[in-house]
């Protein structure tokens, strides 16, 4: 493609003008389209009406809403029924509704119905007017193009790379309904997780609340937000960090009952297993909180299991009292539930980095899997270390029935299971035959299986 070639755009808005902006940066002469050519406009590019600026140039950007598709292109072909003859038509719209039926048709479809005789190609609708201006924005600079015809969307391809991002070719034009309506989703794949992330949160504060005003006498509601809530987010953390961890251990488990990874999971593990990425981020943000706020509180008065008990000394001189008091040292079990949690935060920061697009692609798959899987098995074991340093000092003095539904015991159970079952799972007699099964081999149970299915 030419540096001088001519680039047209209909509409005069704040999305062609920043595409107008971008195309002459890029070295592009560009030509703007109007139904009113003759308003003023602030700019330095060239104003024309939309049927000179159709004629100017084999390649088109339809900047304008869909519901001005009939009065701006689609009537100059009354005038003119050759205007759009070998033009390529780029369509940057979107879905005005967030959610769009499956059998309706795209912006683009209905384009290319409304001119057959024009080559239209569905692109740049996922990038903002902010990014198409900015040479430097740090959103992702990714082009998805769309369309039926091969050539025209091969030359949009190499248009976006000229103008310095990066393009992929999305397939059809059908593709372009999943385009536009993916512009319209707020956050899909976070909608469920953060749901039960607060689920998890308000079982474990209604739990301690329970526990604390109805068991404790004396506990106040001042210290209810930042105590008690964070009372519950060392519950919701690590069980959070089991959740994470448990279908892994679920998909051995099938796998092993199969015999084969050619069968699908149940939808609900799949599901479980796609959205641990997420889930694995919200546990972070908890345990940075869970965090935060212990720096906070952390003092004799909220922690005193972690703290020596206060000496004071009394002496009497010429009938003066006079109270000396000495400062508390943490205890070791005080000192090594800190040590604990600071190494759990520190881990799941590694966690979190390496989740990140930007950073993962920098590993290999076994760097990758060692940190998410091997490293992630440290952290939650590191977290039941904490929660065991900071419930000892409450399990030795009391019975064994208070232990057994004490907060700190009761959080452990979930967790150590899901450690447990990753301990099995790495004994000799199954690691084999799972490595086996996912190597693609078939054991000898299903085997035997399918051919008594057969008779």
């Amino acid at each position: 493609m030419n540096d001088d070639q001519c680039i047209s755009i209909v509409g005069c808005g704040n999305m062609g003008l920043a595409l107008a902006h971008r195309l002459f940066l890029s070295g592009f002469t560009v030509v703007l389209g109007s139904r009113s050519p003759d308003k003023q406009i602030d700019t330095k590019f060239e104003i024309v009406s939309t049927v000179e600026c159709i004629r100017r140039s084999p390649i088109i950007f339809v900047a304008i809403h869909p519901e001005n598709y009939i009065d701006s292109l689609v009537s100059c072909l009354e005038h003119e029924s050759s205007l759009f003859n070998g033009k390529i038509l780029i369509d940057l719209s979107n879905q005005s509704s967030e959610t769009m039926h499956q059998n309706e048709y795209s912006n683009a479809e209905q384009l290319q119905k409304a001119i057959p005789n024009a080559f239209v190609v569905k692109a740049f609708n996922t990038i903002s007017s902010f990014v198409m201006q900015s040479i430097t924005a740090g959103e992702p600079h990714n082009i998805f193009v769309a369309s039926d015809h091969s050539i025209a969307k091969d030359r949009v391809i190499a248009l976006a790379r000229e103008m310095n991002f990066e393009s992929f070719n999305a397939g059809s034009i059908r593709a372009a309904r999943r385009l536009e309506s993916d512009t319209k989703s707020l956050f899909p794949e976070w909608r469920i997780p953060v749901l039960f992330a607060s689920i998890i949160l308000f079982i474990w504060l209604t739990y301690i609340l329970c526990m604390y005003f109805i068991k404790y006498e004396g506990t106040s509601w001042n210290q209810i937000f930042l105590n008690m809530i964070n009372k519950a987010l060392g519950p919701s953390v690590i069980t959070m960090l089991a959740v994470v961890y448990m279908p892994s251990n679920l998909a051995c488990i099938l796998q092993l009952a199969y015999g084969t990874r050619e069968r699908r999971f149940p939808i609900w593990l799949d599901r479980w297993m796609l959205s641990r990425k997420q889930l694995g981020l919200l546990t972070f943000a908890l345990a940075l909180c869970h965090g935060i706020f212990t720096i906070t509180l952390v003092s004799p008065t909220y922690y005193s299991s972690w703290f020596h008990p206060a000496e004071f000394i009394m002496s009497v001189h010429n009938n003066q009292t006079r109270i000396v008091s000495l400062g508390s040292f943490m205890t070791g079990t005080g000192e090594l539930a800190a040590l604990l949690g600071i190494l759990t935060l520190l881990c799941m920061s590694v966690l979190a980095l390496t989740s990140i697009p930007a950073i993962g692609n920098l590993l290999n798959w076994r760097e990758w899997r060692f940190v998410q899987s091997k490293l992630g098995t440290v952290t939650l074991l590191l977290a039941i270390g904490h929660v065991v340093a900071v419930g000892v000092p409450f399990w030795i003095p009391g019975t064994l029935v208070s232990a057994l539904y004490g907060l700190s015991l009761l959080c452990l159970y979930f967790p150590v299971l899901t450690i447990l079952l990753k301990l099995v799972f790495w004994l000799p007699c199954f690691s084999r035959p799972l490595y086996r099964i996912r190597r693609g081999d078939v054991t000898k149970n299903l085997v035997q299986s399918n051919q008594i299915s057969k008779l």
